[in-house]
């Protein structure tokens, strides 16, 4: 009796390349949701399905769709209408604006000419006032521009300004830092004027004897005008001599802690020509001599002048 050799189609089946991705593979063959498709199939069945078959449902559809291509139609033509309205409104505001620029520019451009023009009377009346010493009041105060020998100094802050404390230049207003300040701007400009210097400008800021120095933040103000680093010191006197001056003056070795300990950039040098602008605004003040046998009376009633 032969043998029957054993089957081998009860072999597996090969494996589906899409095995792994059952769920993506389910979607997609099911993208329809059963619920979905029975009841749907219900509904052709009874043949409510696809477009209303009585006059009233297609009667009810027509005027559904026109009322929708009413709503549509009103409104593209409102806007079309409002479209004008809008541009020219935004128009008359655009207008509105170029005009009120224009004449907050009229303004700034009226104070200026004025400020120049009671600048320009003051130093005249220091000069026609000032008798055989006119030049020179007006030197001292400012009113006219000079030029000459002198000094430049450039000051700027450290390059890595960090926060410190516990050192010299703290105080309740500010802590130890790479930035300079105006109470070291102060000091500078201090040591510049008792080293001999005649005249002296910040960022082409000229001072005068009533300049003030103050800060706002962290900015440094020259008669309320903010200053940007670096700064540039120009004072006009003897250049080599007023150079030396300062470097060996208690502010000139404030001015060289401030370099070492807190890195802040400083660089002087003499120049044959240094020149600095006028004073851009002037206080002037007007004095009366006393008149001949008044301090006599003054002294006579107890009372003094000043």
């Amino acid at each position: 009796m032969s043998q029957q050799s054993p089957d081998r189609s009860t072999s597996p089946p090969p494996r589906r390349p899409d095995a792994s991705m059952s769920l993506l593979t389910n979607v997609m063959d099911h993208s329809l949701d059963d619920g979905y498709a029975e009841a749907t199939a219900r509904r052709q069945a009874d043949g409510s399905a696809g477009m209303p078959r009585t006059l009233r449902a297609k009667l009810g559809l027509a005027a559904g769709l026109v009322l929708a291509a009413l709503v549509v139609t009103v409104g593209a033509a409102q806007a079309r209408i409002e479209a004008p309205v809008i541009a020219k409104e935004r128009q008359e505001l655009i207008d509105r604006v170029e005009a009120e620029t224009s004449a907050a520019d009229a303004l700034e451009r009226n104070v200026d000419r004025l400020r120049a023009e009671v600048g320009a009377r003051q130093r005249k009346a220091l000069q026609e006032h000032g008798g055989d010493q006119g030049g020179l009041v007006a030197l001292l105060s400012g009113a006219t521009a000079v030029q000459g020998r002198g000094v430049k100094l450039v000051v700027d802050d450290a390059k890595d300004t960090e926060e410190g404390g516990g050192g010299p230049r703290e105080s309740t207003s500010f802590s130890d830092t790479g930035r300079l300040r105006d109470r070291d701007m102060q000091r500078i400009v201090n040591g510049l004027w008792s080293s001999g210097a005649e005249a002296v400008a910040i960022n082409g800021q000229r001072l005068t004897s009533l300049s003030a120095i103050r800060a706002a933040g962290d900015a440094i103000l020259v008669d309320n005008r903010p200053l940007v680093p670096p700064y540039t010191v120009l004072a006009v006197g003897d250049g080599q001599r007023l150079s030396t001056a300062f470097q060996d003056s208690a502010d000139g070795q404030y001015l060289h802690v401030l370099q070492e300990s807190y890195g802040i950039r400083t660089s002087i040098s003499a120049q044959e020509r240094v020149r600095l602008p006028a004073a851009p605004s002037l206080i002037v003040r007007t004095a009366e001599p006393l008149v001949a046998g008044s301090g006599q009376d003054a002294a006579d009633s107890g009372k003094g002048t000043s």
